[in-house]
């Protein structure tokens, strides 16, 4: 990673977010020139710059992928980007379908209009597993930010620029995510909204997510989607280790807490997809993730990928129900060990 990231100036662009700040802390041990946070709401700028305070080679911006004129000043110079903005929850997306393509679709659209004509050396999409098969508004506009990055690699010309996509399961300790808003629900109104017990959902933690970003950064040859290879948790199992943590840390009686069971929410999966049956015949493996080879570009086949080691999968399934499922022991230790509770 030395290699692509020292001494270049990068663009983290909702870089303030849960994967975005991640991403920021891993950057700086790898000795950048400059690294640009780009996100537009101000609270979360402000508390990550009071965190990395004594670095001087972090810029702090304002602004919105939709803004074309924002993006092109701070693309200004920029090396390489991590795009993980975006409106990222399924029923706040499906009650706001507009807003949810211009953020996820547009903006990213934004992103590889600027990064082509100031002739960038990588671009590197953050998607989800919602991209596949999708039946939510977020899934769907998230598939075509991932076309529109395979698309650009494609018809990119003689420009150097280097486009990839990377899709994650569900981020443990994300905010917005389950377990901060199962802590708050717990603590101040003693109980918890149940969707289906028999959800299972992909899990990865935040130093994974960063990880799997930095690595397709690293490995890319341009138009592919990197999958990490994740485990899966059982919406009962999770919300079961939720509960026996949160009530023992905060001296509550497990017995008092209500649990509401109240459907799926609009656009939800009892289980999720993370590579599409079609998918399946441009794919190769690591021991530790999945790569899509592009389904456009034919000159990229899947001999080439097995020429630099990597093999065909044995598998043409990867579903949330059929990999390893934690028990909730796995859970709670899971949760104590990343300090999530």
């Amino acid at each position: 990673m030395e290699s692509i990231i020292t001494g270049k100036r990068v663009l983290v662009t909702g870089g303030s977010g849960s994967i975005g700040s991640e991403i920021v802390r891993n950057l700086l041990t790898l000795q950048p020139k400059e690294i640009r946070v780009f996100n537009r709401s101000e609270f979360p700028q402000i508390e990550l710059e009071k965190e990395l305070q004594d670095y001087k080679n972090i810029t702090y911006f304002i602004g919105d992928v939709r803004d074309e004129i924002r993006l092109n000043e701070v693309l200004e110079g920029i090396d390489i980007v991590f795009h993980t903005a975006a409106l990222k929850h399924v029923d706040i997306c499906e009650y706001n379908p507009y807003e949810a393509l211009m953020t996820n679709t547009i903006g990213t659209k934004n992103i590889i209009k600027y990064a082509l004509k100031k002739n960038i050396e990588k671009v590197i999409l953050i998607s989800t597993d919602k991209a596949a098969n999708p039946t939510n508004t977020m899934g769907a506009t998230k598939l075509l930010a991932e076309r529109l990055i395979t698309e650009a690699d494609y018809n990119k010309g003689d420009r150097r620029t280097i486009f990839c996509s990377v899709r994650f399961g569900n981020v443990l300790g994300s905010i917005g995510s389950i377990i901060p808003l199962f802590k708050k629900m717990i603590r101040e109104q003693k109980k918890v909204t149940i969707t289906d017990l028999n959800m299972t959902r992909f899990v990865m933690t935040i130093p994974e997510a960063a990880k799997l970003v930095l690595k397709a950064a690293e490995i890319s040859k341009g138009g592919e989607t990197f999958i990490l290879k994740m485990i899966s948790v059982k919406l009962c199992n999770l919300i079961d280790a939720i509960l026996e943590l949160t009530s023992k840390k905060y001296g509550i009686n497990i017995q008092e807490i209500d649990r509401k069971i109240i459907g799926l929410r609009p656009g939800e999966k009892i289980h999720e997809d993370l590579i599409t049956e079609t998918e399946w015949a441009r794919t190769v493996e690591t021991d530790e993730i999945y790569v899509i080879i592009s389904p456009i570009d034919k000159t990229k086949t899947i001999e080439n990928y097995e020429n630099l080691g990597w093999k065909k999968p044995q598998t043409h399934s990867y579903n949330s129900r059929d990999v390893k499922l934690l028990t909730k022991e796995e859970i709670i230790s899971l949760l104590e060990q990343e300090k999530l509770i």
